[in-house]
């Protein structure tokens, strides 16, 4: 899984290509959002003063609980925006949300698509989906339920969505699975998996030969946790999908992309990769000085994605993680307080606007 033949393979974007691309980016949303426009001018950088793409000030994934960025004309005139996503509010109960405003919709459709297909459905162009994730229709807040909608739309024979809004299982969820004869496509959270594994036996639910699996997502706000090897062994074990065919999907509400795995070796300590597309670019920095580190070195995750052109590209994480190229390798979250180097910014980017924390 993830690999096709190479005539199906995404173009490699240079530096040079990418970095053009993203200072005009940086340039319309500098132009057109003015919490960014403020963090900006506060640190002294405009669109003219940026000779590399990674100048560009990254905006702390926190900072999305406080502000709207919104990069659109439209928005001034009044227009609804096509969507408004929020984060789960999981980790710390009924704290603020963030919030990524999406005025059109369009990019982030095309920058989902030929990754997702390249990951999950090189072979074959449609299949039967089985969903362990809301509909949009009763979650439309949630850019992964929309995400799940895209892939229904784009790839699937008929969809199956087997919980509501808050998790909680359709009457015939089990019968439905347990009655599979065709492959499928099962799309799911690591804990919506967990929740399954724990009300069917071992080998009760197989699915037939060629399904495949999504899972994503970790166990943020969760009262327990699986390591992943033995997620997905039990996976393999309850359902009888090789572990190749399990795919890990890293995203973000704050990103409308998405990378997906590709693991390298079997077993226990196989070491996964997360790709990027080429409209995404991974670096990993200094907790504290947000100093980029070299290749190898862990460090917080910083993405600059141009299919976030309607609020802001450059986005920092709070996880960490390791980058050789465009492949990153996940480490988990950072452990303790928020980095300071995030506080910093987040900082600065209240005090440009007026605010105090």
């Amino acid at each position: 899984m993830g690999s096709t033949g190479a005539d199906d393979q995404l173009e490699v974007w240079s530096d040079h290509d990418f970095g053009g691309l993203a200072r005009e980016a940086f340039s319309w949303q500098f132009e057109l959002c003015d919490p960014y426009r403020a963090l900006c001018e506060r640190r002294g950088i405009t669109p003219d003063s940026v000779s590399d793409w990674r100048e560009i000030p990254p905006v702390p994934a926190t900072a999305f609980k406080y502000f709207d960025f919104v990069s659109a004309p439209a928005e001034r005139s009044g227009a609804d925006p096509d969507a408004v996503f929020e984060t789960s509010g999981t980790t710390h109960g009924t704290q603020r949300r963030g919030r990524h405003v999406v005025p059109r919709e369009g990019l982030y459709r095309a920058s989902f698509y030929h990754p997702f297909r390249e990951a999950l459905l090189p072979d074959v162009e449609r299949l039967p989906v089985v969903s362990l994730i809301p509909s949009p229709a009763l979650a439309p807040r949630s850019s992964l339920s929309w995400m799940v909608g895209m892939a229904v739309e784009e790839f699937g024979d008929g969809a199956e969505w087997l919980v509501d809004a808050h998790g909680a299982w359709r009457a015939d969820a089990f019968d439905l699975l347990r009655e599979v004869r065709a492959p499928v496509l099962m799309l799911g959270t690591a804990l919506s998996f967990v929740h399954l594994l724990e009300r069917v036996s071992e080998g009760e639910v197989r699915l037939p030969e060629g399904s495949r699996i999504m899972e994503t997502g970790g166990f943020k706000g969760a009262r327990r946790s699986v390591a992943r090897h033995e997620l997905y062994a039990a996976i393999a074990a309850h359902t009888g999908v090789p572990e190749r065919r399990i795919v890990n999907e890293y995203g973000m509400t704050e990103l409308l992309s998405q990378l997906y795995e590709l693991v390298l070796t079997d077993g226990p300590e196989a070491q996964g990769w997360h790709v990027a597309p080429p409209w995404l670019r991974v670096r990993v920095l200094d907790p504290t000085s947000l100093e980029e580190r070299v290749e190898g070195e862990e460090g917080i995750i910083a993405f600059l994605d141009l299919a976030n052109l309607g609020s802001v590209s450059h986005v920092l994480t709070e996880d960490v993680g390791v980058v050789e190229g465009d492949r990153l390798r996940l480490l988990g979250r950072v452990p303790g307080s928020e980095p300071r180097g995030c506080s910093r910014a987040m900082d600065d980017l209240m005090a440009a606007a007026g605010q105090s924390r």
